[in-house]
């Protein structure tokens, strides 16, 4: 593999696996208990044959399309051409819950696909690049916000049941907003985990994420990250602390890592932008 990373999420595992090695490789996996894989392709030109009982079929895999694979059954295929795949798995009892906070009770496993087309689904799992990439960097707020969103999305287009209809989402009460922001700043490095907040407020993790953003126009993990960025132009202004130790007081992991996000949102680097303020 020429890349072969990994990621642990609450709900979901999520991997990143490349070559650019071509010939021939065959692949086989035994059935087990561990749920479902969800395979999205970010290159075109990957083709695999896939064998069956008493037949094979051949795939062509396009940008952005996905397979959908139940572990379960006993998988065999060859695989011809260089590929770059990010990957979830899910286990069937993380996708009832998924089911249960998206009110779709019911849903226990996820249509098999081969080579579907799924832009949605593609721009979601491409979120997570970067914390593949730089796993110590990685928010563990981010992370599980954005495994939710695509075990939601999971259920409600591959689940098999139609979506439930939901009026407009409720905001959090001032009690709630207060305990949630609270808990969101007493963990600036991200490292508490949407259920434990949602749980906190007695709230269920799909309708705590949307009350919120209806309360504060934000994702938890846009808000503390707006927040984040906002200490550090205030020690920034109001002290000559070395950029490193700001790095820290505001939950980065370090003073690069603090230097790109602050970049990206303000449009200048910390060190310029305390010249100029």
């Amino acid at each position: 593999m020429s890349v072969n990373q990994t990621l642990a999420g609450s709900d979901l595992a999520i991997f990143r696996k490349a070559t650019d090695v071509i010939r021939l490789d065959q692949v086989t996996a035994p059935a087990s208990d561990r749920g479902f894989v969800v395979g999205i392709s970010s290159v075109a030109g990957h083709r695999r044959r896939i064998f069956h009982h008493h037949h094979a079929t051949i795939h062509d895999f396009a940008e952005n399309t996905i397979y959908i694979r139940d572990l379960s059954e006993v998988y065999k295929a060859d695989l011809s051409t260089p590929f770059d795949f990010l990957m979830f798995e899910i286990s069937q009892a993380s996708l009832i819950r998924f089911a249960d906070e998206t009110e779709l009770a019911g849903v226990t496993a996820l249509s098999a696909e081969t080579a579907s087309k799924d832009i949605v689904l593609a721009n979601l799992a491409r979120a997570l690049i970067p914390a593949l990439e730089r796993p110590e960097e990685a928010n563990a707020l981010f992370v599980d916000q954005m495994t939710t969103a695509i075990g939601t999305y999971l259920v409600q287009r591959y689940g098999g049941r139609p979506q439930a209809a939901r009026g407009r989402t409720g905001t959090l009460s001032r009690v709630h907003e207060d305990l949630a922001k609270g808990l969101l700043l007493e963990n600036l490095e991200g490292n508490v985990s949407i259920s434990e907040v949602a749980e906190a407020c007695n709230l269920s993790r799909g309708y705590f994420i949307r009350a919120f953003r209806e309360t504060t126009g934000m994702t938890p993990y846009q808000w503390l990250l707006s927040e984040r960025i906002n200490r550090a132009q205030t020690l920034l202004r109001a002290s000559n602390a070395p950029l490193a130790e700001v790095a820290i007081a505001c939950g980065f992991a370090d003073q690069s890592h603090f230097t790109r996000v602050f970049s990206t949102l303000v449009g200048a680097t910390p060190g310029n932008w305390r010249r100029n303020s």
